[in-house]
Parts: C-alpha cells; structure tokens; sequence
C-alpha cells in the first residue's frame, strides 16, 4: 500500500513539475534556425488529347487535329507521299504550339511558299524522320545519336525515363502506332538541323586562336 501511495504521489509531483520545465525552456532566446526552402517543383510536361494510331503517319496526323502547321509543312514540302506510302517510319511531330514558340521570322520564312523556303523546310522536316522503328523501349535507358532521313543525327537521351528527349525537346507522348508499322512520338519543340540556316550560330565564324607569347 505505502508503495502504491509512494508512486501515485511521484506521478502527481511530475504532472506538477512538467509545466515548471515546459516554462524553462520556453524562456530560451536562441532563434531557431530558418526553415529550409522548398524544392521548386518540376514543370509539368504539355499535354495534348490521346492519339490513336490511323493507317499511315500522315493520316494518323490529319486525324488528330493537333497538327495543322505540321501537316501544312509536309505539303509544301511534299514529303506527304513519303509519310504515307513508306512503312516502319518513326516520326518526331512537332505540335502546333511547339511551330508557334518558333521565332516569327522564322516561322514565316519556313512557310513561305517558293522553291527555297520548300527545300529548307523539307530538310527540316527530314531531320524529325529515322527510317527504322524506334519504339520508347529503344529510347528508355539509352543515349546517343540516331541518324535522320536528313542526314544528320538527333540525339535520343533516355537517361530520366519519366523525360524522354530528342535533341532539346521533350517526348510528350510516345508510340502512336500506324497499321503500316510506323511510330509517331509527339514532341513539344521543332527539331533543327545544325547545318539547317535557322539553327542557332549557323555560318558565324569560329573565334581565332589567341596568337602566340
């Protein structure tokens, strides 16, 4: 009995003392260290509707309603017939809103309709083309060049597979298929050849090497 009246008494003495050492402490000036900055949140990736894959890349395209200025492109270009009768083609497809981020003089020069505005737009459009099936499971885990229609490479990077880019731009939607084995990857930028006269830096002169002490 006095061992239970000696613990009740304890248990009530710390109940007591508790708001004497809450106080305590509380009476500590030292400000506390400022609270870390939130990490800033990733941007989102443009989304557009769900493409459903049609007979060729061309049709798959016109279907979609996403790729007006794209589909304008092709035509002056005359890569349309391409687009539609070759198969197991992949295609980098630029978005319409990915066309209007383009510089307006460049855009407007791109569209323009004579034989040299069509043959810098055609080389342009060639570099969004592989002839080969390059599906998101070749892309996922792999990094490096692939060789265009063009003649130039893009480089596919796969290396943050929730973020899979060609060259600067980002892969918003992968593998819409066409029933002639084609693959369409829509992407949010316009792909530009390094040789293209619209690429950024094209023609500007080295810098000469510093002369000689």
């Amino acid at each position: 009995m006095r061992l239970i009246r000696f613990i009740a008494t304890a248990s009530a003495a710390a109940l007591i003392a508790c708001p004497a050492i809450a106080l305590a402490q509380g009476a500590d000036t030292t400000p506390a260290p400022p609270a870390a900055a939130p990490a800033p949140a990733t941007p989102a990736l443009p989304s557009i509707p769900k493409i459903t894959g049609g007979a060729d890349i061309y049709d798959t395209l016109k279907a979609a309603g996403e790729f007006t200025i794209l589909l304008k492109a092709v035509d002056q270009s005359g890569l349309a017939p391409v687009l539609q009768k070759y198969p197991n083609l992949t295609f980098f497809a630029p978005t319409d809103q990915a066309f209007n981020a383009l510089p307006p003089d460049v855009l407007t020069k791109l569209m323009a309709a004579n034989d040299t505005a069509a043959n810098q737009l055609q080389q342009v459009l060639k570099y969004h083309l592989i002839n080969a099936q390059v599906d998101a499971s070749k892309i996922r885990g792999a990094k490096g060049p692939v060789p265009t229609v063009e003649g130039a490479s893009v480089n596919l990077d796969g290396s943050n597979p929730d973020d899979l880019k060609v060259d600067t731009a980002d892969i918003i939607q992968t593998d819409i298929r066409t029933t002639n084995g084609g693959i369409i990857h829509v992407v949010d930028k316009v792909l530009i050849p390094s040789n293209s006269p619209y690429a950024p830096g094209f023609g500007s002169t080295p810098a000469a090497p510093p002369a000689a002490q």
